[in-house]
């Protein structure tokens, strides 16, 4: 991929099918510690729900393909998604509980709780099959690959994707807590790892490459994702702003966040702001500049997901001239 020109996508109905967590987010009310705080409030939330959400806000298509209860939180997030203008067809209603995170108001990296049920029993079907065929770009993350039945769903996401050639993209958001607890840890991560050479495009954070690979230099990182296979790699290193690298070139940005309230949802308006500007027909490098101010304008909110303006709108906000690429 070439960091200058833009990605060509072929004449499908949909834009973005993000498959993966839907659940609700409880945040701490206040910066504090989990064991000090008593007051929590209910969002909208799961990583990949939440791209699918902000997409749309900033103007391009999506589907969310996932899975909750049949119980009132359940209720909660396919009638936030119907109001958002989301197609719930690929949303399975499953028996379990909905999955649930609780997580700490923070400027910094906030410490989660995990509890999962219903999110990872995503089913594969002949209306998955056609939405996949049907859009230009398939996002998904660690949590319907670190446990069955989701993981063969992926798998075959995946084979249908690169079958139509759809750019397939993967956030590695990889917690222990999140994998099943009956396999050891390097079972998970071996899997994690050998899906990295069917994706074209990932975005760790440091935190996310150091859970998967160990301390090490933010360059010798990029390289292990390379080396496993994805085509480019966009790290972000939160105030540091991000480094991108498809093997050849490297391209440093700083970041534009000016306020940080919440970081929850960050790297979701980040994969959000790029997939509108390459759907767009902006370039790689460009694309990545306008996923970084879409973090910056999410940082100031509570929420995991932010009322982000149109793409257009967020450009003007923070000066940005670039344009999009002629076919």
């Amino acid at each position: 991929m070439q960091l200058d020109e833009k990605i060509y996508f072929g004449s499908r109905c949909n834009d973005v099918l993000a498959v993966g967590e839907l659940l609700v987010d409880m945040v701490s009310v206040y910066d504090k510690h989990q064991s000090n705080t008593d007051s929590y409030r209910k969002f909208f939330g799961g990583s990949v729900a939440n791209v699918a959400i902000n997409v749309k806000k900033l103007g391009i298509k999506s589907v969310l393909a996932s899975a909750v209860g049949k119980d009132s939180l359940g209720d909660f997030l396919v009638n936030y998604l119907k109001s958002a203008g989301i197609c719930t067809d690929c949303v399975q209603r499953v028996d379990g509980s909905t999955s649930m995170v609780l997580t700490n108001k923070s400027s910094s990296t906030p410490t989660p709780i995990f509890y999962r049920a219903a999110d990872y029993y995503i089913y594969y079907s002949e209306k998955l099959e056609k939405t996949v065929s049907n859009s230009k770009i398939v996002h998904f993350s660690c949590w319907p690959i670190s446990r069955s039945p989701s993981r063969e769903t992926i798998e075959k996401v995946l084979a249908t994707a690169k079958a139509n050639n759809v750019l397939v993209c993967f956030d590695p958001n990889y917690h222990r807590q999140i994998c099943d607890n009956r396999l050891p840890e390097e079972t998970s991560l071996k899997h994690i790892k050998s899906i990295m050479g069917m994706v074209d495009i990932i975005k760790p954070s440091e935190d996310d490459a150091e859970r998967i690979f160990g301390k090490d230099s933010v360059h010798n990182q990029i390289e292990k994702f390379l080396n496993l296979g994805a085509k480019l790699v966009i790290m972000t290193l939160g105030k540091d702003g991000a480094i991108v690298s498809n093997g050849a070139d490297v391209l440093r940005y700083e970041t534009l966040a000016t306020e940080v309230v919440n970081t929850t949802g960050a790297g979701d308006a980040f994969w959000s702001g790029f997939y509108a500007a390459a759907i767009k027909g902006y370039s790689i490098r460009d694309a990545v500049s306008l996923g970084s101010a879409a973090s910056a304008y999410k940082l100031k909110s509570l929420s995991s997901v932010s009322e982000l303006p149109a793409l257009e709108q967020l450009k003007k906000l923070y000066k940005f001239d670039c344009s999009e690429v002629d076919a």
